[in-house]
């Protein structure tokens, strides 16, 4: 059925007094519209996460996928897969000549975790982020298959940009810990103090 002008103009007053606001599919409330303005500025074009990290993480990581706690628990870091903690680092500076950081914070972790600090970010560094790359094909040069686990800290887009992005890259065997840190020292296990991962400038 063809909406005449007269109907189609006074609908359009109505969601107008009514705070209403036009999409695609129809008009929304002026207070869901604008949530879902706020949420898609926060990604970049790429659909990567670029602002206010730490916020519950809503949709999942694909081509990557989502390793449940329960399982991750089951893994020997370091020796039955690559886990790669991406938390930035606070109240530190790092040396873009040597890759040496300096910090003024301790960092605790999953034993057995690398720190890659910073290359959940989007865009990350690309010095820090081929210094990723390189160290999962040094690790994975026994074992091919290993899976490589990233993760930061509970409701934090850094990992699951991270593991997203390596898995678009074509990396396979890509997973995402949601529970991160706290998640693993909460299951009960022990974290310990952590050192980021020195990448000197190509």
């Amino acid at each position: 059925m063809v909406m005449g002008r007269q109907a189609a103009g006074f609908l359009g007053l109505v969601f107008a007094l009514a705070g209403g606001v036009a999409d695609a599919g129809g008009m929304l409330p002026a207070p869901v519209a604008a949530r879902a303005q706020v949420q898609a500025s926060e990604f970049d074009i790429e659909g990567y996460r670029a602002t206010r990290f730490r916020a519950p993480v809503t949709r999942p990581p694909a081509p990557a996928a989502r390793i449940a706690l329960a399982d991750a628990l089951q893994l020997d870091p370091g020796r039955d897969a690559l886990f790669i903690d991406v938390l930035p680092v606070e109240s530190g500076v790092r040396d873009p000549g040597s890759g040496a950081w300096r910090i003024s914070s301790e960092h605790w972790t999953i034993p057995g975790a690398r720190w890659h600090p910073e290359i959940g970010r989007s865009p990350p560094d690309p010095v820090l982020w081929q210094g990723l790359r390189k160290a999962i094909a040094a690790a994975r040069e026994a074992r091919p298959d290993m899976p490589v686990v990233l993760f930061c800290r509970a409701d934090c887009w850094m990992g699951w940009n991270a593991a997203r992005r390596l898995a678009r890259e074509g990396v396979p065997h890509v997973l995402w810990l949601a529970e991160g840190i706290e998640g693993w020292h909460e299951a009960g296990r022990t974290l310990i103090r952590a050192d980021p991962e020195v990448i000197a400038a190509p």
